[in-house]
């Protein structure tokens, strides 16, 4: 038998677990995440694209050796996409084979044909099954792309983790699931489905904390280079973007500056490598050139001081 990996047991506990999985977080993160897992509740995160929402039910997944069930959101997402949908080719078989036996007994066929056997369980469902390793991670990504209709169905499953099928009755996990709910606000979710879970907003990190994320997601890149790109970043999400970089974002470049064997940042690189940091073409054009060199002088002025201050 599978032994199950016991869930962090204090706030220190949660912040090693995600460092284990490489995923530098705050206290305050690591307390809502703690909570969550303690009291059984959903976490939802909430924040700007790229700032590491997703990541943390992947790291959970990892570390907790827990089944990752994700749910991908989308504009018109539907319920037989997301929890449940009958085999209708199954279950025609399975008439057909009632009526050449003679068997075709109608209130008899009904209830056969809507049996858990010709049920196609989709992600919400799976979630609500046991697992070898415990309750799995169930990841709804996303969130804001959906309709509220589809937020409306889920506050059954995230108060009792239970989803109801018409044709059956009340399918209720025996353990519940861990539920991580992302939202980048493109739309606003509504109180009903907020109060049923605890919430955290994921924001851009600090420099010192950025550095740290990239000394473990990019340790090919140097120190020097490292410092460069998280320097350079900071000072780009002060600038009026149509989309600001995220974390991702940052990782992605220091390894493709890595990949060119860029040891410092210069304009010439800047501006040849902007599409892998920026993704509007508006946004490269406004930083490509005197913007960029603004930004890498202003850098280079406050390295300095920085250095004769120290000495």
């Amino acid at each position: 038998m599978t032994s199950i990996k016991p869930l962090p047991d204090s706030v220190e506990a949660a912040e090693s677990l995600l460092s284990t999985g490489n995923y530098v977080a705050d206290r305050s993160l690591a307390t809502a995440l703690y909570l969550a897992l303690k009291l059984g509740r959903p976490l939802f995160l909430e924040g700007e694209a790229g700032v590491g929402k997703t990541e943390i039910a992947k790291v959970l997944s990892e570390t907790l050796h827990r089944n990752l069930i994700r749910l991908q959101c989308y504009e018109g997402l539907d319920i037989s996409s997301a929890v449940y949908e009958w085999n209708y080719a199954r279950q025609m078989i399975e008439i057909r084979l009632a009526e050449a036996s003679g068997e075709a007994k109608r209130d008899a066929l009904t209830q056969n044909v809507f049996a858990e056997e010709f049920l196609i369980k989709r992600p919400l469902l799976q979630a609500l099954e046991p697992h070898d390793t415990g309750p799995p991670v169930l990841l709804i990504d996303e969130l804001d792309r959906t309709d509220e209709p589809f937020e409306a169905f889920l506050l059954e499953l995230l108060s009792d983790f239970q989803i109801t099928i018409p044709e059956i009755g009340v399918f209720k996990a025996r353990k519940a699931p861990i539920v991580i709910i992302t939202s980048n606000r493109t739309r606003e979710i509504h109180d009903a489905l907020k109060r049923r879970c605890f919430y955290y907003w994921v924001d851009y990190p600090d420099a010192d904390r950025e550095l740290e994320i990239l000394d473990k997601k990019a340790p090919e890149a140097g120190e020097t280079l490292r410092r460069a790109v998280v320097a350079f970043i900071q000072k780009l999400r002060e600038v009026d973007l149509f989309k600001v970089p995220g974390v991702a974002e940052t990782i992605d470049w220091a390894h493709a500056l890595a990949q060119l064997d860029i040891v410092t940042l210069d304009p010439d690189t800047l501006n040849a490598t902007l599409g892998t940091l920026l993704k509007y073409q508006d946004d490269i054009e406004r930083i490509r050139g005197s913007e960029a060199m603004r930004i890498l002088e202003e850098i280079r002025t406050q390295t300095s001081l920085n250095r004769i201050r120290g000495s």
